[in-house]
């Protein structure tokens, strides 16, 4: 079978669209649908039930992201060991919230003290990053908030420690919270905390998903918000960024997450430790 179509499928039962699935592909709306009903027709079953616009996977379908997700990690590992030769593989899957906080540097540390790991990386929700490590596409991932599942070895990694920083000197806790407050998405445990912690602070009308973005946006248009101290120290002794006086600092913790009985376990622990 021809692994783009599997790699269309995929596309597809993400984006549940055919035309942005298209544009991503460099196809034709056509050539896509083409691939689908050709896959469909290998399997001998419907793939994606149309309602006008709406797309949605099948039961079949839905079962066969599972496979397609494996097949094609399959393939990509036995071309990095059989054309290059790579000893050692590893498939890595972090959330989008630590990459830039914690998991950038390890990856480069990593890089330049095992040369000859293999590795395939990625960013998804923890959700998606779960289902993938049951499904044996990654051997170890890296969130937040990890699922309590018996299949699972979860390990803590890093503790982050988030100040609330503003782009206006001299301005107060409650000032902060009522005047260009930007909600970063630290998930559902910080939202708990953060509410605890400032019960009458109004709703903040600004929300960003990754510590980046809010960095950028409160360098650019200016604000206040809760980040991580490495990422904000540096503006902060430049002087572009303040702590914001009399807000408590708030600590979250990073976990990897792996298959118990991992063939890779041993790897994995070693990885770990350069944290």
């Amino acid at each position: 079978m021809d692994l783009e179509l599997l790699r269309t499928f995929l596309q597809v039962a993400n984006t549940r669209h055919f035309g942005r699935t298209a544009e991503a592909l460099h196809l034709t709306q056509a050539g896509v649908s083409a691939r689908i009903k050709l896959l469909e027709q290998h399997l001998n079953t419907r793939l994606f039930d149309r309602d006008g616009r709406n797309i949605r996977l099948t039961p079949a379908g839905n079962r066969l992201v599972r496979h397609a997700d494996l097949v094609l990690s399959e393939w990509s590992k036995a071309c990095q060991e059989v054309a290059g030769g790579a000893r050692e593989q590893l498939s890595i899957g972090g959330s989008l919230r630590l990459w830039d906080v914690v998991l950038q540097d390890w990856l480069h540390r990593i890089r330049r003290e095992y040369p000859q790991l293999a590795m395939t990386v990625e960013s998804a929700t923890a959700a998606e990053l779960s289902r993938r490590l049951i499904a044996g596409v990654l051997d170890v991932a890296f969130m937040l908030e990890p699922p309590q599942l018996e299949l699972l070895q979860i390990r803590k990694i890093a503790r982050i420690e988030l100040l609330m920083v503003t782009s206006h000197a001299s301005i107060t806790l409650t000032e902060a919270l009522e005047s260009d407050y930007v909600m970063v998405d630290w998930g559902l445990a910080h939202t708990l905390q953060h509410r605890r912690s400032f019960p009458d602070a109004p709703e903040p009308n600004i929300r960003l998903a990754q510590a980046k973005m809010a960095l950028a946006f409160l360098l650019n248009a200016g604000g206040s918000a809760y980040l991580p101290t490495q990422m904000v120290a540096a503006h902060i002794k430049a002087g572009e960024l303040h702590v914001v006086d009399a807000a408590p600092s708030i600590e979250r913790d990073a976990f990897a997450v792996y298959p118990i009985r991992s063939d890779q376990e041993q790897l994995i622990l070693s990885l770990l430790e350069r944290f």
